[in-house]
């Protein structure tokens, strides 16, 4: 359980690819697990032990304006490799749950994720400016993102220059009332790219899988492919925006603008939706290459739009309602999007259960 007197609690620096804190300028809190340049790192409750982190005052705190610095999140290991988190319970944090910052071969594993729906920034599993990332099999009921892949904030992203890849998601489970299942983005200015999710199940989320950047942010957000979704009453299926997010300061270059390009989407069910899609890119800068093959969206009545489309470019086949015409159907050219066959370096990865035996004195 953490310690609910903030002044026991030591400010960290910011995140160079952030420049500040989220929450407000400067520092952070310390968080509470915490790694720096560590390798070979275990995160385990065994049967499944829990994690308090007390987050209803830090919420409060949050909510009025009563915070100097950044709260922390429950877990963050920075400059790590080869990690393992898994069979752990994480209940009302701060702020995110679990985040990998500049870290690679991160295995995130048999997790469940438990915070209020309408708590702040609870986000799930937060991979940043990290590379070859597992999650699997987890459970998350969050007021954010469930899962949110990010690479740092406008110029500092940029300058830092390290991006998040290679992150493979499956077997996921969530339910977040206003937030996406999985966001890309918006901090995401070191660059996002191959991103492998299959296998989700959203109750009650605002969107299935969400894009979100803006002028300023630089870098990309390419070669994501997603498939075998199950949602059921969502706000949207798809979401991507290109006008999304605040700058972390003044100083950010509005030439700097974001690419998102190779966005594929398969095998999707999807009942009790309010809008099949809202797709708005950057006028200009035109997010393209979208491909969505066999989706079926069964849309409430709603006066709104069933698709919303602006400045984007793809295809689909075989999609249900309609969709819009920068995104036609090609039902006789269009036999499937593409999702990457090849395996990952963390893929080869298998875990085992460690023990020990005391020696007898």
């Amino acid at each position: 359980m953490l310690v609910q007197d903030i002044n026991e609690w030591p400010i960290i620096d910011p995140l160079p690819s952030y420049g500040r804190g989220r929450d407000a300028p400067g520092g952070r809190y310390s968080n509470l697990i915490m790694g720096y340049n560590l390798t070979d790192v275990v995160i385990t409750g065994r049967n499944n032990g829990t994690i308090d982190g007390q987050g209803e005052t830090w919420w409060k705190m949050f909510r009025n304006k009563e915070l100097n610095y950044t709260r922390g999140y429950l877990i963050e290991l920075m400059y790590c490799k080869q990690v393992l988190i898994s069979n752990i319970t994480l209940v009302n944090s701060p702020s995110w749950n679990v985040h990998p910052v500049y870290s690679s071969h991160v295995i995130v594993s048999g997790i469940t994720i438990l915070a209020p729906v309408n708590s702040p920034n609870t986000d799930g599993i937060d991979p940043d400016s990290s590379s070859n990332v597992r999650i699997e099999d987890c459970y998350i009921v969050s007021g954010d993102d469930c899962i949110a892949i990010k690479s740092g904030w406008d110029e500092y992203g940029i300058a830092f220059n390290m991006s998040s890849k290679h992150i493979v998601i499956r077997r996921l489970t969530c339910i977040s009332p206003t937030s996406a299942v999985i966001a890309l983005g918006s901090e995401m200015s070191g660059g996002i790219q191959d991103v492998r999710a299959e296998d989700i199940t959203a109750i009650h989320s605002e969107s299935g899988v969400r894009i979100k950047t803006t002028i300023g942010r630089g870098a990309y957000v390419k070669d994501i492919f997603v498939r075998r979704m199950n949602l059921h009453t969502m706000k949207w299926v798809f979401w991507m925006t290109g006008t999304y997010g605040q700058h972390p300061d003044d100083k950010f270059d509005p030439k700097a603008i974001p690419v998102v390009q190779n966005i594929s989407y398969s095998n999707v069910v999807a009942e009790n939706v309010t809008m099949a899609a809202k797709l708005e890119g950057i006028p200009g800068a035109p997010f393209t290459g979208i491909c969505i093959y066999n989706v079926t969206a069964e849309v409430v009545k709603s006066k709104k739009p069933i698709w919303n489309c602006t400045d984007v470019e793809g295809v689909s086949s075989h999609v249900t309602p309609t969709p819009c015409a920068q995104i036609p159907e090609y039902p006789d050219r269009i036999t499937h999007c593409p999702f990457p066959e090849d395996d990952l370096p963390v893929n080869g990865v298998g875990l085992e259960e460690c023990a020990y035996h005391r020696a007898k004195p």
